[in-house]
């Protein structure tokens, strides 16, 4: 019976995987598309380049599967079993500490991140990085969690939150700014969201009159802290000049050369996940010890999660680093040493639009907005508002490197707009769109757009941490606009049914 069970377990898995594969196969397919365009045009790369992309193109599809699919049967349940055994002590001295820790082990382990603690391993130590980023993500997830308990309003945390922020940022090195602000979107991805979801459910049955989105928000507090951890890290370092490490092509000559090269890089990668994933499995047991027992079964699927997460995470790493990475700097070099630079502008708007239409993690918002609005909210409608968000976003991001403009010009006046519709858009669109600045800087942003903008600017001779980094930042800030100009229209459309006596209107809760 037990066996039956297994291999029906097993089997389940294999269709949900090859479903994981193809939806991480129609996030990779258009951007891969247009670099293929670039290559057969304005960018040619030499074959062992080449080869290595398409190569790398294969490992970051089958490896964003398995780990998607690792997260959701490993890292939710996880999370869920966490919660719900800390919450059920109601001791707030208990609470408070294991949600900080699981803040730090949580966000270490993220993919994003790691990629853009490589990108700056020259000049900021890539653990040192790592765990103040963690530490930023663990003290706002303690911010959340009294948010909730105290009943105190989204609106007025973030307001009080980024006005720190920025007043922050004019005391610290100004090429230490963007590279904070980048921080913050690369934390909240699918490692660390479905954790946040958990802890947020978890402590909102701790008040008998809280309401089912009063745990929406939690993501975006949580991408505040590494902002100003970054920030506190850069007045600490205080470095005259950022370097980034960059991905210089591979040196290969044919298939066999290919296969070594990646081979080579595979122990480095396994050991970085490994260390990297040990803490919050270290912590599960260690509840399970002291908590409440899981069953025989769960555990047997949280351990199968657990491997999909590592070597999906390990099998993402190397196909970023030694095939999209590598091409994203070459491209971006190119425009930037050619005679037509500009036209990195709108080659830039193109890929931010494809790139975010085709994130898995975009999907499922559009499906939870949908859901949320009873269909008010039309998902293509949702989709489109934040491609074309996106796609403006990466266009600055370029027009800020070539023109050597402060990202805080274009931050501080976006950032304000987001804050002041807060006040006239529903408390549910408000909150979701400030957690979905981390859904549209996805795992593509950083493995592939911020090498192309970093290489951009080294060829046009720009400061890299003043002007390169800051795409990632730019593309975590749209969508708060975006959004909640889609809960304006909501809000006007179910203002007029009422009116009309409709019976179409929506949820009177949904817009209060």
């Amino acid at each position: 019976m037990a066996l039956k069970r297994r291999s029906k377990f097993l089997g389940a898995n294999g269709t949900v995987l090859s479903q994981k594969i193809k939806e991480s196969f129609s996030s990779v397919l258009p951007v891969a598309a247009l670099i293929l365009v670039l290559c057969i045009t304005v960018t040619p790369l030499d074959s062992g380049t080449f080869l290595a992309f398409l190569f790398g193109c294969a490992l970051v599809i089958v490896g964003m599967g398995v780990f998607t699919l690792g997260a959701d049967t490993a890292m939710t349940p996880i999370g869920q079993y966490i919660s719900s055994s800390v919450v059920k002590t109601k001791k707030l001295w208990l609470i408070m500490p294991i949600y900080f820790l699981v803040g730090v082990f949580i966000t270490v382990s993220e993919p994003d991140l790691q990629v853009l603690a490589r990108e700056l391993g020259d000049t900021v130590d890539y653990a040192v990085l790592l765990i103040t980023v963690g530490v930023g993500v663990g003290v706002f997830l303690i911010i959340a969690l009294l948010k909730i308990l105290l009943n105190v309003g989204l609106k007025y945390i973030l307001i009080v939150s980024y006005a720190a922020v920025f007043v922050m940022a004019f005391f610290v090195p100004s090429n230490f700014v963007p590279l904070a602000f980048d921080s913050g979107g690369v934390t909240t991805g699918p490692m660390s969201v479905p954790f946040i979801i958990a802890m947020g459910t978890g402590i909102v049955y701790l008040r008998s009159d809280a309401a089912d989105d009063d745990g929406f928000g939690l993501t975006a507090l949580c991408s505040i802290g590494p902002i100003i951890a970054v920030m506190i890290l850069g007045l600490i370092y205080r470095p005259e000049s950022i370097s980034a490490a960059g991905g210089e092509p591979l040196e290969i000559n044919d298939s066999k050369q290919l296969f070594w090269a990646y081979l080579e890089k595979t122990p480095v990668y396994m050991k970085e996940v490994g260390l990297a994933l040990l803490p919050i499995v270290a912590f599960y047991f260690s509840v399970m010890i002291f908590g409440g027992k899981s069953s025989k079964s769960k555990l047997v699927k949280v351990l199968i999660g657990l491997l999909y997460v590592y070597f999906g995470l390990v099998a993402f790493l190397i196909g970023v680093n030694c095939g999209f990475l590598p091409v994203g700097t070459v491209i971006g070099k190119t425009f930037g040493g050619g005679d037509f630079a500009w036209a990195a502008i709108p080659i830039g708007i193109l890929f931010g639009f494809f790139t975010v239409g085709a994130e898995p993690a975009v999907h499922v918002l559009t499906e939870q907005v949908y859901e949320i609005t009873v269909g008010a909210i039309p998902k293509a409608a949702m989709r489109l508002s934040l491609m074309c968000g996106v796609g403006v976003s990466v266009g600055l991001a370029f027009l800020k490197i070539y023109f050597s403009v402060p990202v805080l010009y274009f931050l501080i006046p976006g950032y304000f707009i987001a804050l002041t519709l807060a006040f006239f858009v529903p408390k549910t669109f408000t909150a979701i769109a400030f957690d979905s600045g981390g859904v549209a800087s996805g795992a593509m942003t950083a493995g592939f757009l911020m090498p192309m903008a970093l290489g951009f600017c080294q060829a046009i001779g720009g400061d890299v941490g003043a002007d390169g980094f800051g795409l990632v930042a730019l593309v975590a800030m749209t969508p708060l606009i975006a959004i909640q100009i889609l809960g304006l229209i909501f809000k006007f459309k179910n203002a007029v049914l009422k009116k009309t006596h409709s019976t179409e209107r929506l949820s009177e809760e949904i817009i209060e």
